[in-house]
């Protein structure tokens, strides 16, 4: 995927916009029509975490395109992060100044024959086994290891250590709001 190196505050912008008319109309934002082209042209698996002074609020994904584009995968899950995710209650206006987005467009991921081929601050893993799947993000602050990534995401799963998965890799881009990239994303 390649994207304008200058397009991560479109992204996040973009992101914040969906919440903001979600929470005011209780409908999706209609697709802007003056984004850059190639947010139309593309299409990929997007993240989008939440955080409130440092605390994950809300991080909801699709790591394959669900929609016809960039921007359509960007305001559905964007919505869906910020009133969607289990873990935690719906944003409301009143939280949206406090909150921080990022935005992660992920490559297709692929198959890989061995743990070996994982670097938890370069790739994200997915494990499967059957219809059981878990994924976690690459980059995250306190996972270090190859072996914490996959028990971590083995755990989202509900499968446990000694099952066999198959193991899965994708890269990410992130775009974040704030400038330093201080996030780990669940």
């Amino acid at each position: 995927m390649m994207l304008p190196h200058d397009i991560g505050s479109t992204l996040t912008n973009l992101a914040r916009k969906a919440i903001e008319h979600y929470l005011i109309h209780q409908t999706n934002l209609p697709v802007p029509k003056d984004l850059p082209r190639e947010l139309y042209d593309q299409k990929a698996g997007i993240f989008i975490c939440l955080k409130v002074h440092g605390k994950l609020r809300g991080c909801i994904g699709t790591f394959r395109p669900q929609q016809d584009h960039l921007i359509s995968e960007i305001i559905h899950n964007a919505v869906s992060a910020a009133v969607e995710d289990p873990r935690f209650s719906p944003v409301t206006l009143k939280d949206l100044p406090n909150i921080h987005i990022t935005v992660d467009v992920l490559t297709p991921p692929e198959s890989i024959p061995s743990p070996d081929q994982l670097d938890p601050k370069k790739y994200g893993v997915i494990v499967q086994k059957g219809w059981q799947r878990g994924l976690l993000l690459p980059d995250i602050e306190g996972v270090d290891s190859i072996q914490e990534q996959i028990r971590i995401a083995r755990s989202k799963a509900g499968i446990r250590a000694n099952e066999p998965v198959e193991l899965f890799r994708f890269g990410v881009e992130r775009y974040s709001e704030l400038e330093n990239n201080e996030d780990d994303h669940r």
